[in-house]
C-alpha cells in the first residue's frame, strides 16, 4: 500500500505536469512526397493542452502520416506546427520533447522493466537518484509496482503496453503521441487498455494524440476525435457530437450504423415548415429558413436506434415522417436486435429493437421517427 506521504507526492508531481501541458496547433500543413503524392492536404487542428485528440479513419486516410508530421518524422512541404508556444514546423525529432508509442512497443528484450523505463532517463542524462525515484513513480503510475525486476519477456502483451506507456512518459515529455499502440491485442483487452491508458493522461495531464482505424476505441479515449479521410479532416469535434450531429455521408457511415435518405427536394412552406420530399416519402418538417438556402443536395442521417416501427395505418405523413415498410430479417446482438425493413422501391433500413417490439417477418408496418433526432448531411 502506498504511503500517505507518496500519494500526497505522487499527485503534487503529476499536477505539475498538468500545468506543464501544451497544445498543439496544425496551420495549413500539407505533405507532397518525392513522387508527388500528396499525403496530406492543407490541414488545420487545434488541440487543447492537457487534453486526449484521437485520429480516425480508415487505412490511408492520413492519420498516420499527421501523426508522423507533429512529431518531426515528416517534413511539411507547407505550413506551421505549433507545441504550444514554440514553432516546432522545422526541429528535428529529438528537439520536440515528444514520448512515443509504437504498435509493436519497441522494448528492449534483454532489459528489466525498470531498466526499460529507465533508459530515456540515461540518454536525458538524469543524476542516478533521480533515475531511480522517478522509475519508481512510473511503475506506481502504471499500477506495475512490483514488476521493475521481471523481464519484459516475462510480461502479458496488456503489461507490455503499459511498460511503453511508462518509458514514454518517464522524462516529462511535452507530448504524448500514440501510432496504433493497442492494434495486436484482443477487443476485449483493448477495451480494458484503453480505459486504463485515458486515466493515466487525465492523471499526468498530458496532452495525448492518439491514432485508431478502431472507432470504439476513439470513443473511449478521446475528448475529440478527428475523422480523416484522403489526406484531410472532415470533421473534428466530441465523439457524442461526431454521432449525432455528422456534418457529411462520409463521418455518418463510418461511425457506426447508419440509415441515409436522398432528399430530392425541399420547399419552404407559408406555415413556417419546410415539405421534404425524398423520393419514397413526402413529409413537412419545422426546418431554418437557411437550410434552403446553405444546401442544395442532402440526405438525411437516421441511427438505428432513432427509428420506430407502429403497426397502425392511422400514421398522417403529412405531420410526421413516415413510409411504409416491410420486415425482412432480424440480427439477435445480445444485448439488442437490429431489424432489416424495405420500403416499395426496395430501399433497405436498419432499425434497433428490444426482441418483444419486433413484428412477425413480412408485416407490413410505418417506419417512423423523432424529427428532432433526424440530421441533414451534404450528399
Amino acid at each position: 500500500m502506498i504511503s500517505q506521504d507518496a500519494t500526497t507526492t505522487k499527485s503534487r508531481s503529476e499536477k505539475n505536469e498538468a500545468e506543464r501541458a501544451n497544445g498543439i496547433e496544425v496551420r495549413d500543413v500539407e505533405i507532397r512526397f518525392a513522387n508527388g503524392y500528396l499525403g496530406l492536404k492543407k490541414t488545420a487542428l487545434s488541440i487543447e493542452p492537457g487534453s486526449f485528440c484521437t485520429l480516425l479513419g480508415p487505412s490511408g486516410s492520413g492519420k498516420t502520416t499527421l501523426l508522423r508530421t507533429i512529431a518531426g518524422l515528416l517534413t511539411p512541404s507547407s505550413g506551421v506546427i505549433m507545441i504550444g508556444a514554440k514553432d516546432v514546423t522545422r526541429l528535428p525529432v529529438q528537439a520536440r520533447n515528444i514520448g512515443f508509442v509504437f504498435q509493436n512497443y519497441a522494448l528492449f528484450p534483454h532489459m528489466t522493466v525498470a531498466q526499460n523505463i529507465e533508459y530515456p532517463l540515461k540518454l536525458h542524462k538524469w543524476p542516478q537518484a533521480d533515475r531511480r525515484r522517478r522509475v519508481h513513480e512510473i511503475l506506481e503510475l502504471i499500477e506495475l509496482p512490483n514488476a521493475g525486476d521481471r523481464a519484459v519477456g516475462e510480461l502479458s502483451g496488456g503489461q507490455q503496453q503499459r511498460v511503453a506507456i511508462g518509458r514514454a512518459l518517464v522524462y516529462r515529455p511535452a507530448l504524448l503521441l500514440l501510432d496504433e499502440p493497442m492494434g495486436a491485442l484482443d477487443r476485449r483487452l483493448r477495451q480494458q487498455l484503453g480505459a486504463d491508458l485515458r486515466e493515466i493522461q487525465q492523471r499526468t495531464g498530458i496532452t495525448a494524440v492518439y491514432v485508431t482505424h478502431d472507432q470504439e476505441e476513439a470513443f473511449i479515449l478521446s475528448d475529440k476525435v478527428a475523422i480523416m479521410d484522403g489526406g484531410e479532416i472532415l470533421q473534428y469535434d466530441t465523439p457524442s457530437e461526431l454521432y449525432f450531429r455528422p456534418k457529411s455521408r462520409f463521418v455518418a457511415r463510418f461511425l457506426g450504423e447508419a440509415n441515409l435518405i436522398d432528399v430530392s427536394s425541399l420547399e419552404q412552406g407559408g406555415d413556417g415548415r419546410t415539405l421534404i420530399r425524398t423520393g419514397r416519402a413526402t413529409f413537412s418538417l419545422p426546418l431554418p429558413r437557411a437550410i434552403l438556402k446553405q444546401h442544395s443536395s442532402l440526405s438525411i442521417v437516421l441511427r438505428p436506434e432513432d427509428l420506430i416501427l407502429l403497426g397502425s395505418d392511422t400514421v398522417d405523413e403529412m405531420q410526421a415522417p413516415a413510409i411504409p415498410v416491410r420486415i425482412e430479417k432480424e440480427l439477435f446482438l445480445g444485448s439488442r436486435c437490429i431489424v432489416t425493413v424495405s420500403d416499395n422501391s426496395g430501399a433497405t433500413y436498419l432499425v434497433e429493437c428490444s426482441k418483444s417490439q419486433i413484428p412477425a417477418s413480412g408485416a407490413e408496418v410505418w417506419l417512423t421517427w423523432n424529427p428532432a433526432s433526424m440530421v441533414l448531411v451534404d450528399h
